[in-house]
């Protein structure tokens, strides 16, 4: 790792830091060449155990206190963690000029301890101001992560230092005192170097993995210093004294190394049972370890045991309550509907089954279906922002209606449902107000609801029949009452008239009417463009009032010229139909209902998508009943005849997926109840 931040630190131009850096580090290679290989021979020894050494240290405190001063970033932690390594050199130094050789310390307490020691809160206030640039992005779950890691590390290492340290200490309170003071500040230092370490998502990057290595150097020399010193085995000029230099180094490369961006972390992998269960591991294996008849733990282990055993058992009860949390969030954005806030059908369904078990002869529950007037065209003339912000609003004021005696829910599109007891509220009361709350007129615009009700359990007690049956009232209801009743007169003259002049094809557009809204419903169409399908299978041949009877009711083949003449039809109908603001939509589908999907088709040569979805429903509907109704020039043919030949010709004259919806419609023309719980769409004929 430290090459390869060199590496880095080199690739650019350098500069005084990277050079001076450079500098510390190959100074500390020499040094460790003299005091392993014995490099330059003993006569060097004093230059390098006393010079070389300390040069050194105060080299590492001045990078470290530059960078602080420099460089804006982290100023204050570095300053501070500047004047912790400072107090550190120069406890080393009064340990060189006072302490070392005949005057070596006895274990007594010296002002060189008070330079030491003074480096630890120095460490700890600066980890704590470096992590803070995390604080704002941290969750609580990574502060007990960080926590739990250092307890753990910090458990293993009282349980394995401290006893010996303590076995061999002499002398006085104070000595013994002193002697625990640094193995203490090491341990605290790991806690509060893993702890920020996990603040990170336990990914460190460069800066805390050079400051996580240089505290873990430091640790261990001070561990092998007192250890040695306890058991009088410690002499100068060995590998331990390379280990402080090295320590302060890397603090001060991990000072010039660029500070990464703080990026909010998240832990969903496998450090999140990892680090606590490593870590409860640690805890239990040093009780055990303390246990064993030949060992013993120390007052500092056996806490630092049981606070990490705490710990877990907190982030274990935080994870659970997290996680339940996100649980009923996870329910609720099931069974809410994002844009209202009301329960949707999900949660429809789930109260239905709920009242079904409830409801009794005596109290009963009222099931109420609508379905909002105007609404589409609403969208298509303010846009659907506006949409969203009507249907946001009207959702609030039938919710405030119905709040004291039920619940509202939106289905979905312009569709809303109430379920409440009828014990609780007057039945044509409540669906009176949840009416008038589903109302609202503007300048260009009226909005108003057809509704559907049902009785639970007097008419039915199964939701897939409830559903079914309040949304063919509904649609009954918004038939005989539907806003555009002006529409529906203009289609009645539109219609007699054709039938007037040509009533033999009554039936004809009576069959392709129904088969056309089967096929509508199939395909999953909203409620106003199922209406709009509707008028069109019924006026798709409004256009041939205008053919003359010679051509319309010829015996035979009709040839090119009348083909011309007869193909404008749909033309001729969208002309009639586009009088009436109100029917443009149906005489859009009528100009393009003989459109072939590969293209071929009249007027426009309109292929595949192109074609409206309801022009293309019609097609097929009025082909099929075509062929299987006598015409004066073709007999009929049986309906599997004619839907063999509707699948011979999908994908050229028809669309496929439209045949294989009429196929499946016409072959299975009764469907289950519970269709009805997976989509409104699925309307029954009216």
């Amino acid at each position: 790792m430290l090459t390869e931040v060199f590496t880095n630190l080199m690739r650019k131009r350098p500069t005084p830091s990277t050079l001076f850096l450079a500098f510390l580090a190959g100074g500390l290679g020499v040094y460790v060449l003299h005091t392993t290989l014995d490099f330059g021979g003993p006569r060097l020894d004093g230059l390098f155990e006393d010079g070389v050494y300390n040069l050194l240290l105060f080299g590492a405190t001045a990078a470290i206190l530059t960078r602080g001063i420099l460089v804006k970033a982290q100023r204050l932690a570095w300053l501070i963690m500047g004047a912790g390594v400072l107090s550190w050199s120069l406890g080393e130094l009064y340990f060189t000029l006072f302490l070392e050789g005949p005057h070596l310390a006895d274990g007594s307490a010296s002002p060189a301890d008070v330079f030491y020691l003074a480096f630890y809160p120095c460490c700890y206030v600066a980890l704590v101001l470096l992590v803070g640039s995390y604080l704002r992005e941290l969750r609580i779950g990574m502060w007990l992560d960080g926590l739990i890691g250092g307890l753990g590390a910090a458990t293993v290492a009282a349980a394995l230092i401290l006893p010996p340290i303590l076995s061999h200490a002499h002398g006085d309170t104070a000595s013994v005192a002193l002697s625990l003071a640094y193995p203490i500040g090491d341990l605290l230092l790991l806690i509060f170097t893993i702890g920020a370490i996990g603040m990170t998502g336990w990914r460190p990057g460069r800066v805390w993995l050079l400051i996580a290595a240089a505290m873990l150097v430091s640790a261990i020399a001070d561990s092998f210093y007192l250890y040695q010193t306890a058991t009088n085995s410690y002499r100068l000029g060995t590998w331990l004294e390379c280990l402080w230099p090295t320590s302060v180094i890397l603090l001060a490369i991990a000072a010039w190394t660029p500070w990464p961006k703080p990026q909010r972390r998240r832990i969903e992998d496998w450090r999140m049972v990892s680090v606590p269960t490593l870590s409860l591991l640690c805890a239990l294996g040093a009780l055990v370890y303390g246990n064993l008849p030949s060992e013993q733990l120390t007052v500092v282990a056996v806490v630092l045991a049981t606070a990490t055993v705490l710990a877990v058992s907190v982030h274990l009860m935080m994870t659970v309550r997290e996680n339940l949390t996100m649980l009923v969030g996870s329910r609720e954005m099931a069974l809410t509907d994002p844009l209202t806030g009301l329960g949707n059908r999900r949660l429809l369904i789930e109260d239905l089954h709920v009242a079904c078990r409830l409801a009794r002869a005596g109290e009963p529950w009222e099931l109420v279906l609508y379905d909002l007037n105007g609404f589409k065209r609403y969208n298509d003339t303010f846009g659907h922002p506006a949409g969203d912000a009507l249907l946001a609003r009207l959702s609030g004021k039938l919710s405030d209606v119905v709040a004291p005696y039920g619940t509202a829910y939106r289905m979905g599109g312009d569709e809303f449902c109430v379920l409440f007891r009828r014990a609780l509220a007057d039945t044509d009361a409540t669906v009176a107000a949840s009416l008038a709350a589903l109302c609202e007129q503007g300048p260009g615009f009226a909005i108003d609801a057809a509704h559907g009700v049902v009785s639970i359990p007097r008419e039915v007690s199964e939701p897939a029949a409830i559903m079914q049956l309040a949304d063919q009232r509904l649609y009954k209801r918004k038939d005989l009452s539907r806003e555009s009743s002006a529409v529906h007169q203009l289609r009645d003259v539109l219609l007699q008239a054709f039938q007037e002049r040509y009533p033999d094809l009554q039936e004809h557009q009576r069959g392709v009417g129904t088969r056309v809204l089967a096929g509508g419903r199939r395909r999953d169409m909203s409620a106003e463009d199922l209406d709009v399908l509707a008028r069109a299978a019924e006026l798709h041949d409004v256009g041939k009032i205008a053919i003359p009877d010679a051509i319309l009711n010829k015996p035979g083949p009709l040839d090119e010229e009348e083909w011309k003449f007869m193909r404008r039809h749909t033309i001729l109908g969208e002309r009639i139909l586009m009088a009436a603001s109100a029917l443009r939509p149906v005489a859009r589908l009528v100009r393009s209902s003989h459109e072939r999907f590969d293209g071929g088709g009249y007027p426009d040569g309109l292929a595949g998508k192109e074609i409206p979805l309801g022009a293309r429903i019609i097609f097929v509907c009025d082909a099929f009943d075509a062929m299987t109704t006598d015409r004066t020039y073709s007999a009929a043919i049986s309906s599997a005849e004619a839907l063999q030949e509707l699948r011979r010709c999908a994908g050229t004259q028809f669309d496929p997926y439209v045949v294989e919806a009429f196929a499946d419609t016409l072959l299975t023309p009764a469907r289950p109840a519970a269709r009805s719980l997976q989509t409104l769409a699925f309307r029954p004929s009216s």
